[in-house]
């Protein structure tokens, strides 16, 4: 079985919240779905980046 990593997971939320967002009229709902996300594709990529081994701590 294969470990499904944080980033993938929060990138398949997002792509989740993404179409549910997309079935809805204009409005304060679909616009709270859009914002999550962001957010959570933000914080996929964040991620990635703080746990890549091109990012080393400062001298």
């Amino acid at each position: 079985m294969r470990k499904t990593t944080i980033e993938k997971k929060w990138h398949q939320l997002s792509e989740a919240t993404r179409g549910e967002a997309e079935k809805l009229p204009p409005g304060k709902e679909r616009e709270a779905l859009e914002r999550k996300a962001r957010q959570l594709e933000t914080a996929s990529q964040i991620n990635q980046w703080l746990s890549s081994a091109e990012l080393k701590p400062p001298d």
